[in-house]
């Protein structure tokens, strides 16, 4: 997931930093009960990382939670997550939390295509292919812009959904809502609410990146 990259990123910074010896840098690191790490803040005068767990919900997003869904709790690889990198004018910000329902994905589907319509055209995508109209949004957003990634790449795998799940698109290519689907289990539709802000340049098209 997202959170364990970036913690990784987060660790790297650090060390970078003081090996550089950075006046001014601060490294932060908050342990959950089991003694993993729950939230890593590295400041430095040119900028930091802010990885924080288990405190993000839908409406962080901007999104609702589905009518008697539960939050995946005791998962590490489906934790919330809220991931800030930010260096300047570079901003990255990953916000993902997962939720689980008894009800069909069908209905889950149809209520969250309702809900993201508040972010323009909703596009349904399968294995980075369009399913029915539109293909893209308005705002240029397509199915296989997770392929664009440049350096920093973010796909299925950051935010807890499989590389061949069904996902509903909003937005622009620097600015999406997602939900992505996964493989149910025990019975249950498990899904992730995803906010992306990616840094300009990173969509692979610096001229329509907004």
């Amino acid at each position: 997931m997202v959170e364990n990259r970036m913690s990784k990123a987060a660790g790297l910074v650090a060390v970078l930093a003081l090996a550089a010896g950075i006046a001014g840098c601060r490294v932060h690191v908050d342990k959950g009960a089991n003694g993993e790490d729950k939230n890593v803040q590295v400041d430095t005068p040119f900028g930091g990382v802010h990885v924080n767990t288990d405190q993000t919900s839908a409406s962080d997003l901007g999104l609702p939670v589905y009518p008697g869904a539960s939050a995946v709790k005791g998962d590490d690889e489906h934790k919330s997550a809220d991931v800030h990198m930010g260096f300047g004018e570079w901003q990255l910000r990953v916000r993902a939390v997962s939720y689980s329902t008894p009800d069909a994905e069908d209905k889950v589907v149809a209520f969250y295509k309702k809900a993201l319509g508040r972010y323009g055209d909703v596009i349904t995508c399968d294995r980075n292919t369009a399913v029915g109209t539109p293909v893209a949004t308005s705002e240029g957003l397509t199915c296989e812009d997770d392929k664009k990634g440049g350096h920093i790449q973010i796909d299925h795998r950051d935010y807890g959904s499989g590389k061949n799940s069904l996902e509903l698109k909003a937005g622009s290519r620097r600015h999406q809502h997602i939900v992505g689907f996964e493989t149910p289990k025990e019975g249950n539709t498990r899904f992730a609410l995803v906010a992306l802000d990616l840094p300009a340049g990173m969509s692979g098209d610096s001229d329509k990146s907004d």
